[in-house]
């Protein structure tokens, strides 16, 4: 890496790279970018060693630098998550072909015939915070949907990132696809990030995945188009007739399975007819699995209950913390979730089919569940292989971004010496 007065002239290079990248990608057929995920997954597995020795440096760095035991948890690897991330790999290439798809076609009384057709979106930029896995999950969506992408990882999976794209490149390689097609920013200095938000001239579009901050730095400055990546505030109703039973285990795996991901439970709302039937019980079950709980009102009667303030609600922890209140009725956790939440991902617990569709047709988050964990807000839950983040607003792409998520569309319209009246 040159030094800080080059890396104008870096990114430039970066980007016109991979602006010709994307043209040839456009065009290339699927067999070849099926070809170059897989022979990626396959380098992943056989380069395991690799990403792990580059993993412990990343480790060792964030440790010096204080991060949470939740952050660090998004950052380690292990053989697991790595034949996870080679999996992933395979399942986005082995989703239907999204590019040239014709999502609707019609003839006209002129004699015109137009079909809209699915196109890649050109150069996508993301930046993204922490978990090393996105470079490979964003690297194959792009390459999926015949995007080029230029990625920014992290400072803390700095090393990690470097090594599993070097592994996305060698699929690119041996596809016979440009390597430009998935770069890597090769730099810590915040300087690239300010790059790539003010380049309209060659990305297309950015896709922020972090913390508040990173996300409000991009909106803010960004000159790019931006697809946000908004914070997981995400709340789990618990409604009068829900099953008690039901309702500990889906809580308990929302907060706890893996708190430092965006789809973690953030706050639990307890209706009061349930709490007066079954008591504590959602409280002293997180408490004894080692959840902080920051409750309100009469919730800090229960034994291990801290008093909540007033900005634990409206709080992404991203630990094992959780914010607990109690309301009366659906209509009281909407307006709370209205209130504090984030559009991310919200869930409702109940046997009553009307609180339920009470509950999914007054709020629009970009995802909401019933009777299920919020963990489940993953593309790759969602059958999508994987994905580059949840998009929380409303243009555009939302909810879990995959390939599909990544494309635009043009007409293509048919005539036979066609003329207008």
């Amino acid at each position: 890496m040159k030094d800080l007065e080059t890396i104008p002239e870096i990114m430039r290079g970066i980007g016109d790279a991979a602006k010709a990248a994307s043209a040839e990608l456009a065009c290339a057929a699927p067999d070849r970018r099926h070809a170059a995920l897989i022979s990626a997954a396959d380098a992943i597995v056989a380069r395991e060693g690799e990403i792990l020795d580059a993993n412990a440096e990343d480790l060792v760095y964030s440790e010096e630098k204080g991060l949470s035991a939740a952050m660090m948890d998004r950052l380690m690897l292990d053989s697991q998550r790595i034949r996870a991330m080679a999996e992933g790999l395979r399942n986005v290439a082995a989703q239907p072909e999204v590019v040239g798809q014709v999502m609707a076609e019609w003839d006209m009384p002129s004699g015109l015939h137009i079909r809209r057709v699915r196109t890649p979106l050109g150069v996508i930029g993301v930046i993204y915070e922490s978990r090393p896995n996105v470079t490979a999950d964003a690297g194959a969506l792009c390459l999926k949907s015949g995007n080029a992408v230029i990625l920014r990882g992290g400072s803390e999976s700095f090393h990690s990132s470097t090594a599993i794209h070097a592994c996305l490149v060698d699929g690119l390689k041996a596809a016979h696809l440009p390597e430009a097609s998935i770069q890597l920013v090769p730099t810590r200095d915040r300087a690239a990030v300010s790059e790539m938000l003010t380049m309209t001239d060659h990305i297309d579009v950015i896709v922020p995945r972090g913390g508040k901050g990173l996300v409000g730095l991009v909106q803010r400055e960004a000159r790019v188009p931006v697809f946000a990546h908004l914070e997981g505030i995400c709340h789990i109703y618990v409604g009068a007739t829900a099953d008690p039973v039901m309702a500990l285990e889906v809580v308990l795996n929302a907060k706890t399975r893996r708190t430092g991901i965006c789809g973690a439970m953030e706050c639990l709302l307890i209706d009061w007819r349930f709490y007066t039937q079954h008591g504590p019980i959602l409280a002293e079950a997180l408490i004894k699995a080692g959840v902080e709980v920051r409750g309100a009102g009469e919730l800090t009667k229960v034994k291990g209950v801290v008093p909540a303030q007033a900005d634990d609600f409206g709080r992404e922890f991203l630990d094992m913390i959780c914010a607990v209140k109690l309301v009366d009725g659906v209509d009281e956790a909407i307006e709370h979730i209205r209130t504090y939440g984030s559009n991310h991902t919200d869930a409702i617990i109940t046997a009553d089919d009307q609180a339920a569709a009470h509950f999914f047709e007054r709020l629009d988050s970009a995802i909401l569940m019933r009777n299920a964990s919020t963990q489940f807000a993953d593309g790759g839950e969602f059958g999508m292989g994987a994905e580059i983040g949840i998009a929380t607003g409303k243009m555009h792409a939302r909810g879990p971004v995959g390939a599909e998520q990544l494309t635009s569309f043009k007409y293509l319209v048919e005539g036979n010496g066609t003329l207008r009246k």
